[in-house]
């Protein structure tokens, strides 16, 4: 539970990146996955105080009426304008047929209590036979009825995101009037995805690297190899947060926002809220950023196995998911030289 209220709105310098629509993002944000009913609208409103903009939701967790409340309260109050605050939600899997679209975009607004999006998500390249471009002209509809200023998409593959037509979810951006300007994507020491990220900034994506502490209880945590720590025990993250007298958790936050994504750890206490938010604005030296570039285990965490994996439907296994990505974030025979991102 929350442990305590904040009384007083602060305003705290948190570093943005410039976006391909010319918007800024915050490169520190709250996440509300996993973020409790009961709990998620009182961890907002205290986040807003302690000088969060960036909030990120989506209907796939089932907790945006109560954020909306929180929203609705806060911008009435006027202490926070609405136009400081970026919005993120998400398009769920069920919404991918460009009929429900529009409707599922409106009905997000109604959830949350605001008439614009700043950033619209594709949740999973879930998609109807004819591909995800279909389903991303609905999504460019929406920027074209003023409902989002910018669309994206969220745990796309390289292959996914390439041009070549290779199969039916290859095409996304050849078929894009409108350039997806952000992709989300699972980003931490234990699993960096530096093929991903690389491939996005080269073709002018930001990056949103979410479950940035390694989600310690995710199913693949779980099942790790016994003689790796969780992220945050990881010995090298524990030598560099005693060197500079910082926890684990803001060392990580901060090697995210360094390699240039934006990070959006879940919290709902007003101390973990508040030291995430302190690792905004801190330089951690290249010797100790380098080191945690190249921690030797990988292995992605949230790998939608639970969710995707079907033999009646598109993805009988995680190579058709992740196309080869699926364990260290690099297809094979794939060249890692000059990838390393920074």
């Amino acid at each position: 539970m929350t442990d305590i209220d904040v009384k007083e709105y602060k305003v705290v310098d948190v570093p943005k990146e410039k976006l391909n629509n010319g918007l800024e993002i915050p490169l520190l944000g709250l996440g509300t996955w996993k973020a409790e009913p009961g709990v998620v609208g009182k961890a907002v409103e205290n986040a807003l105080k302690l000088g969060y903009r960036h909030i990120d939701c989506a209907a796939l967790y089932h907790n945006q009426d109560e954020v909306g409340r929180t929203l609705h309260k806060v911008f009435k109050e006027g202490k926070v304008k609405r136009e400081d605050v970026w919005i993120t939600s998400k398009l769920d899997n069920k919404d991918h047929d460009p009929e429900r679209v529009i409707e599922a975009c409106k009905e997000t607004l109604r959830e949350l209590q605001i008439e614009q999006l700043d950033l619209f998500l594709m949740h999973w390249p879930i998609a109807a036979k004819e591909g995800p471009s279909v389903t991303w002209q609905a999504m460019e509809k929406l920027v074209d009825d003023g409902l989002v200023k910018t669309i994206g998409v969220s745990n796309f593959s390289v292959k996914k995101l390439e041009a070549r037509p290779l199969n039916l979810l290859s095409d996304l951006r050849s078929h894009a009037r409108i350039q997806p300007a952000v992709q989300q994507i699972e980003g931490h020491p234990y699993f960096r995805n530096n093929y991903n990220i690389h491939f996005c900034k080269t073709h002018g994506m930001h990056v949103t690297a979410y479950s940035p502490l390694g989600t310690p209880d995710s199913a693949s945590m779980t099942h790790r190899d016994k003689n790796v720590p969780v992220l945050l025990h990881d010995p090298l993250v524990q030598k560099v947060s005693k060197k500079h007298g910082k926890n684990p958790a803001q060392v990580l936050i901060r090697w995210g926002i360094q390699r240039g994504t934006s990070v959006i750890p879940k919290a709902t206490t007003v101390e973990h809220m508040k030291g995430n938010l302190e690792a905004a604005n801190w330089e951690m030296p290249p010797e100790d950023f380098k080191d945690l570039n190249f921690l030797g285990y990988q292995k992605r965490m949230v790998d939608g196995s639970a969710w995707f994996i079907r033999p009646e439907g598109p993805y009988k296994n995680l190579t058709d998911l992740w196309d080869f990505e699926e364990q260290t974030g690099w297809p094979p025979g794939e060249s890692t030289v000059g990838i390393e991102v920074k």
